[in-house]
């Protein structure tokens, strides 16, 4: 199995990495700190997360964006891992792979300066915020986000945020609660949707589904709390953060 991404540039599915363990850049373009520019980061992320659980080795790198510092900040906020900074070098047979990540600003400037950067393409649609304030547990924001596919425009409402809350709120409980139960393994048919879903461009939303299965199904308690714990190497929800909380 081999994680492809289709190609913005080219409306084609493609391997995001050459050849086995070959190495990845993931370069992240974001234009400015919003929620738009961290949903850029959150993709770029997960992006890496799902390259190393297939043996790849990643360089995730930044770039695009005045107020860095800030950006930086509220996506450690968000569970995301630090960034290098970007630098352009030049591109041949022995470098690796370059997957740009880039948000809608980004998109609109090379199209006025004409630029075309080598490499794949993925490109993250907005995030429109009808005010008020965000929720007190970034992860909750991060959940929210990775409900919708990377391309889907993303409107973060109350009810948005809310059915975000109640899910990690409901799964973490569970997950405390799985924890207490003999352990067994992820089940095979498991980790293959799970891993068939992430593998097919990068889609989150449809290893959600699978969580939402596993957590009503006859899947053995233990093997649920396997499965939820290998499926957050990916989604980074500190899903497992409540267990021994009541001890």
């Amino acid at each position: 199995p081999v994680l492809r991404i289709i190609d913005a540039r080219t409306g084609e599915p493609t391997d995001a990495a050459r050849a086995r363990r070959s190495p990845v850049r993931v370069h992240a373009r974001a234009s400015r700190y919003d929620t738009t520019g961290l949903r850029v980061l959150l993709v770029a992320d997960v992006l890496v997360r799902a390259l190393e659980l297939g043996g790849t080795p990643v360089w995730p790198t930044l770039s695009g964006t005045a107020d860095q510092a800030d950006l930086r900040a509220g996506a450690a906020a968000l569970g995301i891992r630090p960034f290098e900074d970007h630098h352009d070098t030049a591109t041949g047979p022995g470098e690796p792979r370059t997957i740009h990540v880039l948000g809608p600003d980004a998109k609109e400037d090379d199209t006025r300066s004409g630029a075309a950067a080598s490499g794949v393409r993925v490109e993250v649609a907005p995030v429109e915020e009808p005010g008020g304030t965000g929720p007190a547990d970034p992860t909750v924001l991060r959940l929210a986000l990775l409900t919708h596919r990377r391309d889907e425009p993303v409107r973060l409402d109350a009810a948005t945020l809310a059915d975000a809350d109640e899910t990690l709120t409901r799964w973490r409980a569970a997950v405390a609660g799985w924890a207490t139960r003999p352990s067994r393994p992820v089940p095979d048919d498991v980790r293959q949707r799970l891993r068939d879903a992430w593998e097919d461009d990068l889609d989150v939303p449809a290893v959600l589904s699978v969580l939402r299965w596993v957590e009503t199904s006859d899947v053995p308690e233990g093997a649920r709390f396997e499965t939820y714990a290998y499926a957050d190497r990916l989604l980074g929800l500190e899903l497992t953060r409540q267990i021994g909380a009541s001890l």
